[in-house]
């Protein structure tokens, strides 16, 4: 009773904190003892959920469908054709087995009525210990952080593209059209995202990536129509069995034994990070409406969907690009000019990749925004700076609801994942030796750890056997392939050190 009276406060929030995070928020009483009853509440006390398999499958390709898409014929170029669209089939199956596993971890317990684990780290605190939930969370929220940076990299590249095909079409092809800097076009994203910023969250934005997967389809479509076009120009198909040749290339270019190595390991993690939404995948499944027979089983749908979408857009514009560059595909098809010509229709393709990675951002930065509003809610509950308020927009008579912290600590954010893209460009190769690091805990450990003590697989049995197997196999390749992103994110380093004199 001396230690309740002493620190009442410390555990209050720790119980607001975990309702909060589990789901089990308004419908409960102070201690969540009780549960309130209520029509347009879900079991869990919040607002009644109406997220489908569709707006799932939404979010999941607004998340992967990125605009590296457009650079897997360069990672095909590496490989070759029996090795390059193996792999991407190969690691198609892979995640979606992952990802089955972790949409069963969104309740604990009874898979219909059970308690929900609205995020990645709530489902890691209901199955391990506390140190497994520290860790994830660390590596969650680094590997978010990054790749909103390097989204912001990749949007600023397809707009500055704009510039340069218009650019490339009035001076020529060998025009000097490559001297822009990306500083204004980072800001001007940036500027974007700080508006779309103050959406409250994934079930509020279905929209959005609706509107990012409509995008995602125009770009590839072209990308993929004018490398069909390029392989009629060419009179047949280009590249080899076994990808880029040591030695000299069909390209013209010298490759050295090691450096045929590092781009083979390279391309081998870009493939597997292309359908990386695992990080997502909870909270995306926190938006679905309760339906029979639960909602693993309707994410599972949206998952299947999402990878088997994802891998036919990945094998043609990997494939199709090889085929008509050969050993000399870009690392982009688009912003890399592989193409110059007809410009409008790259111009309409880069922008579509501009407003897709608006979608991208916002679903990628939203646990990291719901982790902080969540834990601010919990230790401040009766704040009017955490609440929300209705607000007069002047000098109409339009009201609308604008939460102060919200509005501040969203603006923050998106300011500093701009400022570092302004100030380190190359951070796009950084991401990928992140994206390298935190495969294999994020996408196979911990779902494969919190499935086996959920289910409780016995220890020894052939499932036991066959889920630590493939764990292995996925450290080994998060192992190889941050050895590649290692020398990419050298050479990179060294081209762009922002140390270096004159």
């Amino acid at each position: 009773q001396s230690l309740q009276h002493l620190a009442p406060s410390h555990a209050m929030a720790t119980v607001d904190m975990r309702r909060l995070e589990t789901g089990a928020g308004g419908g409960y009483d102070a201690m969540g003892l009780s549960k309130r009853v209520d029509d347009d509440l879900d079991d869990d006390g919040r607002p009644r959920r109406t997220g489908t398999a569709w707006t799932a499958s939404a979010h999941i390709i607004t998340t992967v469908l990125g605009s590296g898409v457009l650079s897997l014929a360069w990672g095909v170029a590496q490989l070759g054709w029996v090795a390059g669209p193996g792999v991407m089939t190969l690691f198609a199956a892979v995640i979606y087995y992952t990802s089955a596993l972790l949409a069963d971890c969104y309740r604990t317990g009874d898979p219909v009525s059970g308690p929900r684990n609205r995020t990645y780290m709530a489902a890691v605190r209901a199955t391990l210990d506390e140190s497994k939930v520290k860790l994830c969370g660390a590596i969650q929220f680094v590997n978010l952080f990054g790749i909103g940076i390097g989204i912001t990299i990749a949007a600023s590249v397809s707009m500055l593209a704009i510039k340069k095909a218009g650019c490339f079409h009035k001076e020529g092809h060998k025009g000097d059209c490559n001297s822009y800097s990306m500083s204004p076009y980072i800001a001007i994203y940036g500027i974007m995202e700080i508006f779309f910023s103050q959406i409250p969250g994934l079930d509020s934005m279905w929209w959005l990536s609706i509107l990012a997967t409509v995008m995602s389809f125009t770009y590839s479509t072209i990308g993929i129509s004018l490398g069909v076009a390029q392989i009629v120009a060419n009179g047949g198909i280009q590249g080899g069995l076994t990808g880029v040749a040591v030695g000299i290339n069909a390209a013209g270019k010298s490759i050295t034994v090691m450096e045929k190595v590092w781009r083979s390991l390279q391309a081998f993690g870009n493939m597997a990070f292309a359908y990386g939404f695992s990080i997502v995948l909870l909270e995306i499944q926190d938006t679905l409406k309760a339906a029979a027979p639960s909602e693993a089983k309707v994410m599972k749908k949206a998952t299947a969907v999402s990878v088997a979408v994802t891998t036919v857009i990945y094998l043609l514009c990997g494939c199709v690009g090889y085929a008509a560059f050969g050993d000399g595909a870009p690392d982009n098809l688009l912003t890399g000019f592989g193409f110059y010509e007809p410009f409008w229709l790259l111009d309409v393709a880069n922008a579509a990749v501009t407003v897709h990675l608006v979608g991208t951002y916002q679903v990628i930065t939203q646990p990291i925004f719901a982790y902080v509003e969540l834990r601010a809610a919990a230790a401040w509950p009766d704040s009017a700076f955490v609440g929300t308020r209705e607000v007069r927009l002047w000098p109409t008579a339009v009201r609308v609801s604008v939460c102060p912290l919200r509005l501040t600590w969203r603006t923050a954010y998106v300011c500093v994942t701009t400022a570092v893209a302004m100030a380190m460009p190359f951070f796009g190769s950084v991401v990928g030796l992140i994206g390298a690091i935190s495969f294999w805990p994020l996408t196979v450990y911990f779902p494969v750890s919190m499935y086996i003590a959920q289910r409780r697989v016995p220890r020894g049995s052939t499932r036991w056997m066959f889920l630590q197997a493939l764990s292995a196999v996925c450290l080994l390749v998060s192992v190889v392939a941050a050895a590649g992103s290692v020398a990419d994110v050298a050479a990179e380093f060294k081209a762009h050190n922002p140390f270096r004199r004159g």
